[in-house]
């Protein structure tokens, strides 16, 4: 395939792409339609499925692209902080960033993600679920960091954890759903208090 074919194919991959996301992010991966996708895109239908096979393998790429953004958002700005408690005060704010800005339309991606196939085995479900556990243990892991070093007491890594995301879920919501203007400082309260956080 000749270069200029090739950049091509790349930009419509990366446009297809970029309009799944933000459309999942409202409607759910579930809810993507290829008809809606190719009016939108001004394409055929066989024009946005080709480059992917199959609405699964579009999903599943779609789910790796908002996640590498969620990375880039959340956990690449918290890097330049040392380990631990300052690296998980970083990720704390910054999450609660993303979530408020939006990033995505629709809010936070993998939660609506997670809602759409929470119990519906599968591989999109298997790398949505892949997806949280990896950011479960990243936070553990600041929280372990912290606790090693004294910066923080009286927490269990894994708890502080499933707390901290569970929490992160909740405030989307509250943003998303409840229109809350005080659910970023709500969240960040909590969060805090979860990974053992004090203001002393």
């Amino acid at each position: 395939m000749p270069r200029s074919s090739r950049e091509q194919a790349l930009r419509t991959r990366e446009s297809i792409l970029a309009e799944v996301v933000d459309e999942a992010s409202v409607n759910g991966l579930d809810g993507i339609t290829i008809g809606t996708l190719a009016e939108r895109l001004e394409m055929s239908k066989a024009g946005v499925i080709g480059p992917f096979g199959s609405k699964e393998r579009l999903q599943l790429e779609a789910l790796d692209r908002a996640a590498a953004i969620f990375r880039e958002d959340v956990w690449e700005p918290a890097l330049s902080e040392a380990a631990g408690r300052q690296r998980l005060e970083a990720l704390i704010d910054a999450w609660l960033a993303h979530l408020s800005r939006p990033t995505f339309p629709g809010g936070c991606f993998l939660t609506q993600a997670s809602a759409d196939f929470d119990a519906r085995p599968g591989p999109v479900r298997d790398s949505v679920r892949a997806i949280g556990r990896r950011w479960e243990a990243v936070i553990a892991g600041e929280v372990r960091t912290a606790l090693e070093a004294g910066e923080v007491e009286g927490v269990d890594p894994e708890q502080a954890a499933f707390e901290i995301y569970a929490l992160a879920q909740g405030v989307n919501q509250a943003i998303q759903l409840q229109d809350d203007p005080a659910a970023v400082a709500r969240g960040r309260v909590a969060m805090r208090r979860a990974a053992g956080i004090s203001d002393r």
